[in-house]
C-alpha cells in the first residue's frame, strides 16, 4: 500500500488501482476481479478507497462500495452468470436460486461467490417440520394424513377470540390447520418461496417478514373478524410470497429467471385459490357449530406486510436496513398498527358488546 498511497491517506488512484488489477488479476477470483473492475470504472472521483478492497476480498461490502457500483456504469468484463458451464449440482442449484431473488448481475455474481451454505435455511424447513408434525401427531393423534378434522379447535395454539388473552396464539395459531389441504399448500408455499429467500436474504430478514405476517394477521382478524378463530400459517406465507412477487414485478427488467411471467401468473392464481376457499368457507355454515369456519383476514394482514416491510427487506440485497428512510416508515406503520390492535382488543370487544362463539 505504500507504493501507491506514500502519503497514507487511505485511498490510491484509478489508474494505480487499475495497474494493480492488471498485474494480479490472475490471482483473483473472476467474479471479484469484474466486481473490483467495475469500481474502477465506476468511480468519478479519481480515486478508491483502500478499506473497499479490503471488504471486497473480505466478503463485505460498506455502503460507499455499493454507491460507487450504483452509481456507475456497472460494465462487467465478462459473460453473465447464466452461461456459465461445467458447474456442478449444489453449484448450478445456488445460480438458479441467485437467478430467481436478485435482479442485479452484480448481485448474482456477488451471491454466487460468497454463499457457502452455513448457515443453512434452517428457519423455514424448521416452521414447516413443525407444522406438519403438530397438526398430524398432536391434533390427530396418528401420522397419518386426513382431510379434516373437528379437534384442530381443541388445542391451546389456535387464536380464538374468546382466548385471546393469552398473548402466544397470536402466534402460535401458524401450527394448526384447518384440514390437510389447507397445511399441504401452506407447506408447498413455504418451501418453494421461502427456502430459496432465506438462502440469499438470511434466516434475520427472512424470519422477520414472516413473523411480523403471522402477527399482522392475527391481528387483522381481531380488530376486522371479531368472531372468527383463526389456524393456518398462510399470513406468514403470504407475506413472504406477495414480497417476492411485489420485488419481480418492481424489478422486471432485470429479473432472468425463466418463464417468469408463467410462473408469476400460477403463484397468483394459486393464491387466488386458496384465498377464495378461505372467503367461501368463512361464511359457509360450520361443520362444527356454533364455533365458525377461520377467517381469511390473516391472508390480507399477510398480503400487506409482504408489500411494505417485505418489498423494502428483499429489495435490497446485503444492504443495511437502518439506512433506509422507506423502511423506518413502514415499520412505524407496522408498530402503530399493532399498539392500536392490542388497545382495540382490550377496550374494543367489552364497548361493542359482541355475542363470541363459546370456546372450544
Amino acid at each position: 500500500l505504500s507504493q501507491f498511497d506514500p502519503d497514507n491517506t487511505g485511498y490510491i488512484s484509478t489508474e494505480k488501482f487499475r495497474t494493480l488489477l492488471q498485474r494480479h488479476g490472475s490471482e483473483l477470483d473472476p467474479h471479484k476481479l469484474e466486481v473490483l473492475l467495475a469500481l474502477a470504472d465506476s468511480n468519478s472521483e479519481g480515486r478508491i478507497c483502500y478499506q473497499d478492497f479490503v471488504n471486497l476480498m473480505s466478503n463485505k461490502r460498506s455502503n460507499s462500495f455499493r454507491q460507487a457500483i450504483l452509481q456507475g456504469n456497472r460494465r462487467l468484463c465478462s459473460k453473465a452468470l447464466l452461461e456459465e458451464t461445467g458447474l456442478s449440482l449444489s453449484q448450478r442449484l445456488i445460480r438458479h436460486v441467485a437467478y430467481e431473488t436478485l435482479p442485479r448481475e452484480i448481485d448474482r455474481k456477488w451471491y454466487y461467490d460468497s454463499y457457502t451454505c452455513c448457515p443453512p435455511p434452517w428457519f423455514m424447513i424448521t416452521i414447516t417440520l413443525v407444522a406438519f408434525f403438530l397438526y398430524n401427531g398432536v391434533v390427530l393423534d396418528r401420522f397419518v394424513l386426513q382431510v379434516s378434522h373437528p379437534l384442530y379447535l381443541k388445542n391451546a395454539l389456535l387464536y380464538h377470540p374468546q382466548l385471546r388473552a393469552q398473548a402466544w396464539r397470536y402466534l402460535t395459531y401458524i401450527f394448526m390447520h384447518a384440514g390437510i389441504e389447507h397445511l399441504g399448500l401452506n407447506v408447498v408455499l413455504q418451501l418453494l418461496v421461502g427456502v430459496p429467500l432465506e438462502m440469499v436474504h438470511g434466516a434475520a430478514r427472512i424470519s422477520f417478514v414472516y413473523v411480523a405476517g403471522v402477527v399482522a394477521g392475527s391481528l387483522a382478524v381481531s380488530v376486522a373478524d371479531m368472531r372468527a378463530p383463526v389456524v393456518g400459517s398462510s399470513g406468514g406465507v403470504y407475506a413472504l410470497v406477495s414480497a417476492h412477487l411485489a420485488n419481480i414485478v418492481m424489478n422486471w427488467s432485470g429479473m432472468k429467471c425463466q418463464f417468469k411471467l408463467l410462473r408469476m401468473a400460477v403463484a397468483l392464481i394459486c393464491m387466488s385459490f386458496e384465498f377464495g376457499r378461505a372467503v367461501w368457507l368463512r361464511f359457509h355454515p360450520s361443520a362444527y357449530p356454533p364455533c365458525p369456519h377461520p377467517s381469511f383476514m390473516a391472508h390480507l394482514g399477510g398480503v400487506m406486510v409482504g408489500i411494505t416491510l417485505g418489498v423494502v427487506i428483499l429489495r435490497n440485497y446485503e444492504q443495511r436496513l437502518q439506512d433506509q428512510t422507506l423502511w423506518w416508515i413502514f415499520l412505524s406503520i407496522y408498530v402503530i398498527f399493532v399498539l392500536f390492535a392490542i388497545f382495540w382488543n382490550i377496550f374494543a370487544y367489552s364497548l361493542l358488546d359482541l355475542k363470541l362463539p363459546p370456546p372450544p
